[in-house]
């Protein structure tokens, strides 16, 4: 009997941390405080981190930012005008039970081209936190 193919190793608890240590280095180098989710495939936090002067509701945005990456499979900064009214997402339900929310610094994490996780970053701009998770997964790769 041979051994599958198919099986993808799937985003663990080390490669959490790999990823939350690259966002932080990241937005250290920008000066900017901010929170760092990391989920799994199956919509669990693997790890957060928020820095003492990161700005409360960053956690929060931080995980729905994931969330929201996770579920759509996409990063949440290519999903903004797809939530203006009338846009396909407008009135989206989520499976996860959790809001969306479409800003950039959310970003899905791919293994061998599979979907394993995701990262949502928050605190900094938009476009900062878009690049602090993108520093975050090529860091994994």
């Amino acid at each position: 009997m041979s051994t599958p193919t198919t099986a993808v190793t799937p985003l663990i608890t080390q490669d959490a941390e790999v990823l939350l240590a690259a966002a932080r280095r990241a937005a250290e180098a920008a000066g900017v405080t901010v929170s760092v989710s990391v989920l799994d495939a199956g919509g669990h936090l693997l790890a957060f981190r928020r820095d003492d002067q990161a700005v409360l509701i960053s956690g929060e945005t931080s995980t729905r930012k994931a969330y929201t990456a996770l579920q759509l499979n996409a990063p949440t900064a290519d999903l903004v005008d797809a939530v203006k009214p009338d846009g396909p997402f407008h009135s989206l339900p989520t499976a996860l039970d959790k809001p969306l929310l479409f800003i950039a610094g959310g970003l899905p994490v791919h293994r061998d081209g599979r979907l394993v996780g995701a990262i949502g970053v928050g605190g900094g701009a938009p476009e900062q936190d878009h690049a602090f998770a993108t520093a975050a997964v090529a860091a994994l790769a």
